[in-house]
């Protein structure tokens, strides 16, 4: 039998293009990833606009995200048909940096993001963002769209205002102070572009419901001069040119004050592109490489930043288009990005027409979209602790800052995962004998093994991982005996993983033994928990502390 060759760990950070282009790439390649680079460059020209204005930022600069974002992550990354861009999950946290620290500190905390996100593709931390618990992904997701919600009605209703607070409670009451200067014009445009995509999506899926409704809602105010404001009115068109570098003034002398926008941009980023990227698997059959993917990530926010963009990630809805178009490689996501670059340079001048009621109304859906609902009232239906940790991530997100939400979330559900695992791990001396460990005794086993320990011996079981939430419950065994034992037997089979804390709380039930002249016998250990214990320097000493490799061997050590 042939040798298994280990993989080299440089593999795991080869990109998906040239894995592709290895194995050839022929013309009927192209065809279909030119056809479905054009498919999602028509879906992205309008929404890459639309993100960019709710974040706060120029409609060019969603444009350059997606031009130059775009391009790097399907051209480094770990998927075959992975979108990047800007996308809805940034636009509170983008719109916060903005309103608190001027466009040059959304740089800063774009730069810092995406050398996050290169550091955790190095350090293979990839792997374990699957390890985010549910309850706070839907959270801060539906939060999110609530906020998106909020950050367009505005324009919805062609409020006669100045800017939008950031805040949640301060933009209540500015949009409650400017409710009775709507715009009559604003409103039926939302309606219609809204009641159009709907539509569109029912009974006309495989058209571009949001480039149909910019370009009709676009029209109408042109021929029936409709008094609504548009990109023009508000931000003197978009320049056609191509995206440039340039740096703004960057505010470095506060980046302590923006690391945990930076840190939340980045594990935003981080989590919806492996999340875009698993679901791109499931739909073309393939496997992505997560830790090229973060790593390609965090490259694309660093040029992003560098050429005055916004955050990019993995858009789930353009991958997802991708992928039912028929792409078959990462060149359909480069081609997207120059497609994207060919509309700004050629229809930058007709873009200054666009109604914003109408970019409100595409991320209407867009909220809508990312609300979740049903996964919502599902998870309302779990246990008390999850519904707690999904009402405050929610709560937190919307009434004061995606960056406090996740920490909050993530710490709380941290602890409700120590509280329960602390309750099923189980500490006893009332045991029966286990079936493992039938063959420990010659003679049939009895109901009660305390009945088989000779005077002044005791047994106690441990069920389960020791950690450091139930490390402390392992002195409180000793206080159970009204008078200290000869020997103390510790049967350790069932624990599958100890740590630090773990051994620590061993240590000091082993001094205290010594010191009240109690023997210990660890019996039953596994590989983790002795090699642990080993690099600790918990070993035995054949006086106060030995191991056996089972209990039948322990009962007879102390037997002695």
């Amino acid at each position: 039998m042939p040798a298994i060759t280990a993989v080299p760990v440089w593999h795991l950070y080869v990109p998906k293009l040239v894995t592709i282009l290895r194995r050839g790439y022929s013309f009927d390649d192209f065809r279909h990833d030119a056809l479905s680079g054009l498919t999602v460059a028509i879906v992205a020209l309008p929404l890459a606009m639309a993100l960019a204005i709710a974040s706060g930022a120029a409609p060019e600069k969603g444009l350059h995200t997606a031009i130059v974002a775009g391009f790097l992550i399907s051209a480094l990354g770990g998927s075959r048909v992975q979108i990047g861009g800007p996308t809805a999950a940034f636009i509170p946290v983008v719109f916060n940096v903005i309103d608190k620290f001027g466009y040059g500190g959304l740089i800063l905390c774009t730069l810092l993001a995406g050398l996050m996100l290169i550091a955790a593709g190095v350090l293979r931390i990839g792997t374990l963002m699957k390890y985010m618990p549910q309850p706070v992904i839907t959270g801060f997701t539906a939060g999110i769209a609530v906020s998106i919600f909020l950050s367009q009605v505005k324009d919805l209703l062609g409020l006669r205002m100045g800017a939008v607070p950031a805040d949640f409670f301060a933009r209540l009451q500015a949009y409650a102070g400017h409710m009775g200067d709507f715009s009559s014009a604003a409103v039926i445009i939302a309606l219609v572009s809204v009641v159009l995509i709907v539509a569109l999506r029912r009974w006309r899926p495989t058209w571009p419901g949001f480039l149909i409704a910019v370009v009709a809602a676009t029209a109408a105010c042109a021929l029936f001069g409709l008094p609504a404001e548009t990109i023009g009115s508000r931000f003197g068109g978009i320049p056609a040119q191509l995206p440039h570098f340039s740096i703004p003034h960057i505010p470095f002398e506060r980046t302590r004050e923006l690391f945990a926008s930076s840190f939340t941009i980045a594990f935003l980023a981080g989590v919806e592109s492996l999340l875009s990227a698993v679901v791109a698997d499931g739909m073309i059959g393939g496997r992505h490489r997560s830790n090229c993917e973060l790593v390609a990530q965090g490259v694309a926010n660093v040029a992003s930043a560098l050429f005055g963009g916004l955050p990019a990630t993995g858009a789930l809805a353009r991958t997802a288009t991708n992928a039912r178009a028929g792409a078959r490689s990462p060149v359909a996501g480069m081609l997207h990005a120059l497609y994207l670059l060919a509309f700004m340079l050629v229809l930058a001048p007709l873009m200054g027409y666009v109604p914003l009621a109408t970019l409100a109304a595409i991320l209407l859906i867009v909220a809508w979209n990312m609300a979740e609902i049903e996964s919502f009232g599902h998870l309302l239906q779990g246990p008390f602790g999850d519904r707690v940790v999904l009402l405050l991530t929610f709560a937190l997100t919307v009434a004061f800052d995606l960056t406090v939400a996740i920490e909050v979330g993530l710490v709380l559900a941290a602890f409700l995962f120590m509280h329960r695992m602390s309750e099923v791990v189980a500490i006893k001396s009332d045991m029966s004998l286990l079936d493992e460990d039938a063959d420990d005794f010659t003679q049939a086993a009895e109901p009660n093994q305390r009945a088989q320990l000779a005077e002044g011996v005791e047994a106690y079981q441990v069920s389960g991982p020791l950690f450091f939430a139930v490390a402390n419950r392992l002195d409180d065994v000793l206080n159970q005996f009204p008078k200290p034992p000869r020997f103390f037997i510790l049967r350790l089979r069932l624990v599958p993983l100890i740590d630090a804390s773990g051994v620590t709380a061993l240590r000091q039930l082993l001094k205290r033994c010594e010191r009240i002249h109690t023997r210990v016998i660890l019996s039953g250990l596994r590989e983790q928990p002795r090699a642990i214990l080993a690099q600790m320097g918990v070993k035995p000493d054949g006086a106060n502390l030995q191991f056996a490799e089972n209990f039948a061997e322990a009962v007879k050590l102390a037997a002695v």
